[in-house]
């Protein structure tokens, strides 16, 4: 990125030397990072009706772990074992939304946005879920947050599972793994449209579960930590079985949701309903028609393999051929009901890989499996990287790939409705991040290019309806912990104080459609404040 002056040198001049210089090395900055933007991204260059929010979810933010009638969760209980989370970090307290819900909501409403992704907890309204009662406080909380969100005009988009469950369902009969799952999980789904449908016009049933089976029983990485070799070391699990009964279970819990939602709830209450996928996109490492058909595999084998079933009511048949018998039949009935159970597609897009081809080259043992696709991937091709290094080493800056995922999704799924349902930028670990983070032009420079790309695949004819950027505060970033931030607005660890980065004032701006950048207006309030002084 050339020499351009550093947000620490930024600081340190503006404490340490002479006021012009200082003065000089933010213009600087401003220069340099309005020419690397390229092109000045604006509001109105997408449609009037376009949606704008920001995100969060439940476990990442709320807190209050045994508070007012809530259980433990798994991630309760997982964070408890030692190694399990980065430095030790949990959710016990996070950011103490769950407290201080008003406070963010008036945030919220500053930013200036149209809706507020953001999910509910399934421990805090349902702790035994269906062997239990409904739990009224619970209730009340996500009652007070909706009447809140409402009365400021904000559209609430909620999503009903993000990878947090009562604890006493896995302890029972092993959570996911068992058909007994979707029971509870349509239970706890029809708990949510009754007591909150009246006021959500946008549902989601879950987030990212093609992300979900591939860390907790691949990987075991996340809870309940099953995986086998050469996955992992974990005590007990089938890296290659299990996710395929674990999605299978998922799949079979949304469709049946979404059944109840519309037989009982839709016409009186008019919402929607979709699921949230991670749309990594896959580009071939090489021009040769095997890396280019590997990369299809890659996306058949994460996004195909929750939106087939829930648009033509079966999996890809990319899978079939190589997965083989391994993959679960859907009955005719249960056909039925999972064709075209999805009203929008939810995608969760931060980066773009390299796919190679591991059916006829050699790949690491773990890549050359049927459950991968016989693929393996990879972020440099030629020497060179895919993209900008961000604080978590597999997501690369590479802002093409967001108006890539959106055309495949547009031709392999009729166009269906789609949501950017999360989009955003951490910062590489540094010392001295923490002071860093607020002046963070990197994640202004992310948005307005990836907000340049899905403009243009919008103008293209891709039926996106809306973007949310995530995440509205820093937050727990589940086996990471704390250490990696998506906020807009910093989180003081020691106090909990919400501190608004530089990104916060530009995502304000542009929502204002005000086509000044906020680092040259930032330069202009430093001289007027110092000028002051």
């Amino acid at each position: 990125m050339g020499h351009a002056p550093t947000v620490a040198s930024m600081i340190w001049c503006n404490s340490v030397v002479s006021y012009n210089y200082c003065k000089f090395q933010w213009l600087l900055l401003c220069c340099f990072l309005f020419l690397a933007h390229g092109e000045n991204i604006k509001r109105s260059d997408f449609p009037d009706e376009f949606l704008f929010g920001v995100g969060t979810s439940a476990y990442q933010i709320e807190g209050a772990y045994l508070e007012d009638g809530k259980s433990l969760n798994n991630w309760d209980v997982f964070s408890l074992s030692p190694g399990t989370i980065r430095n030790g970090d949990n959710g016990f307290i996070a950011d103490d939304h769950y407290h201080q819900y008003l406070k963010d909501i008036e945030l919220i409403q500053s930013l200036g946005v149209d809706t507020y992704r953001f999910s509910i907890s399934w421990s805090r309204i349902l702790p035994r879920g269906r062997f239990g009662d409904v739990n009224p406080d619970g209730i009340m909380f996500y009652n007070k947050i909706l009447d809140e969100l409402v009365s400021r005009g904000i559209k609430p988009f909620v999503t009903i599972y993000h990878f947090d469950f009562p604890q006493e369902l896995q302890d029972r009969y092993g959570s996911w793994l068992s058909p007994l799952m979707q029971e509870d999980y349509v239970h706890y789904a029809d708990t949510c449209f009754k007591n909150f449908g009246d006021r959500v016009k946008y549902w989601t049933t879950m987030n990212e579960p093609n992300l979900f089976t591939q860390m907790a029983y691949q990987n075991g990485r996340y809870p309940p930590a099953r995986c086998s070799q050469p996955f992992g070391d974990c005590p007990a699990g089938n890296s290659d079985t299990e996710p395929i009964v674990v999605m299978h279970n998922m799949l079979l819990a949304h469709g049946k949701a979404v059944n109840l939602y519309r037989r009982d709830y839709q016409h009186e209450q008019g919402g929607s309903v979709g699921i949230v996928l991670d749309c990594l996109m896959y580009e071939p490492l090489t021009d040769n028609e095997l890396d280019q058909e590997a990369a299809r595999r890659g996306l058949a084998f994460s996004i195909g393999w929750a939106l087939d079933p829930l648009t033509f009511g079966d999996y890809p048949s990319e899978m079939r051929q190589y997965i083989g018998n391994q993959l679960p039949q859907f009955t005719s009935a249960e056909r039925k009901f999972m064709r075209n159970s999805i009203d929008f597609i939810g995608v969760n897009h931060y980066s773009t890989t390299y796919a190679k081809d591991c059916l006829y080259s050699d790949c690491s043992i773990s890549a050359n499996r049927a459950t991968k696709g016989f693929l393996d991937t990879t972020s440099e091709r030629d020497g060179v990287q895919i993209g900008e290094l961000t604080g978590i080493s597999s997501l690369r800056v590479v802002p093409r790939g967001i108006g890539e995922v959106v055309e495949y999704l547009k031709e392999r799924y009729d166009n269906k409705p789609m949501f950017i349902t999360e989009n955003g930028y951490s910062e590489p670990q540094t010392e001295g991040q923490d002071q860093d983070a607020i002046q963070d032009f990197k994640r202004i420079e992310f948005h307005q290019m990836y907000l340049s790309s899905l403009a243009q695949a919008i103008r293209d004819g891709a039926n996106v309806k809306g973007y949310f950027v995530w995440t509205l505060m820093d937050d727990f970033e589940w086996i990471i912990g704390y250490r990696i931030k998506f906020g807009l607005y910093y989180i003081d660890r020691q106090t909990l104080a919400r501190v608004p980065k530089m990104s916060a004032k530009w995502y304000q701006d542009f929502l204002k459609n005000n086509t000044q950048t906020p680092v040259i207006r930032l330069s202009s309030e430093l001289v007027h404040n110092k000028a002051d002084s």
